[in-house]
């Protein structure tokens, strides 16, 4: 459902502030605020509700932040079927993605998620979207997974937070025609595809070969018939005349 309050725009240096406070606890470094509201190597986009009578109609609600690198500088390029030769190949990152708490549930995370993807899907080169999400986050799991994002790969000991190391789910969404590699079930259901043809095939040709024989046997046999009752009309009539 499409909340028509909520409009989605490019993060601006006025929402550096804001931004910085929604999500400090995630990213402490003020580098990658600057660079998130500059358009500098990351690309976000935030939501904002324009509804808001308290003069805060252009305050972010929402944001997501992402960041395109080059296929072959990747972690997931074991991943994907590309050509590895080929140096203008794209992925895009999502790096953070969160919602006001009283924002939530109203499809925020949904559309800025889709962005991305409209973004991602606009480069020519560009492969895939990617994130990590960490293991015991059960809700956000699940929307990635709503959204059409494939588990790929569970990273262990991908995350640290407060002494402890937690694992990294790591989800993809193809776009471009990109796609994964054959996996080993992939390559056996491709030969087992291919048995399945190949025996379909020479069953038919068995078949059609046994069927000529037949008609051939019917058609040798029929002849059979025609000669021996030729001789014996041709003996009859024989029989029937009178030499002069």
């Amino acid at each position: 459902m499409v909340d028509q309050d909520i409009v989605y725009r490019q993060l601006r240096p006025s929402d550096i502030g804001v931004l910085e406070r929604i999500h400090c606890d995630l990213f402490p470094v003020s580098e990658f605020f600057h660079n998130a509201v500059s358009g500098r190597d990351i690309v976000s986009w935030g939501a904002v509700d324009c509804s808001r009578t308290d003069g805060r109609s252009d305050e972010l609600v929402g944001f997501v932040t992402a960041r395109t690198i080059l296929a072959n500088d990747s972690e997931i390029g074991d991943m994907l079927r590309y050509d590895p030769t080929r140096t203008d190949q794209t992925l895009v990152y999502i790096l953070t993605l969160g919602v006001v708490e009283s924002y939530r549930n109203r499809g925020i995370a949904a559309a800025l998620t889709r962005e991305v993807i409209k973004y991602a899907s606009n480069l020519a080169h560009c492969q895939a979207v990617y994130l990590h999400v960490i293991s015991y986050n059960n809700p956000a799991i699940q929307f990635y997974k709503k959204l059409c994002f494939k588990f790929v790969r569970r990273l262990s000991g991908f995350y640290y937070i407060q002494a402890q190391h937690y694992d990294s789910l790591l989800f993809v969404y193809y776009v471009n025609g990109g796609r994964s590699p054959c996996s080993p079930l992939e390559i056996v259901a491709t030969v087992a595809a291919y048995v399945r043809s190949f025996f379909k095939l020479m069953v038919t040709r068995l078949w059609k070969s046994e069927e000529k024989v037949s008609r051939w046997s019917k058609c040798k046999e029929s002849s059979r018939l025609l000669t021996a009752q030729n001789k014996r009309n041709i003996t009859s009539d024989s029989d029937g005349c009178q030499c002069v």
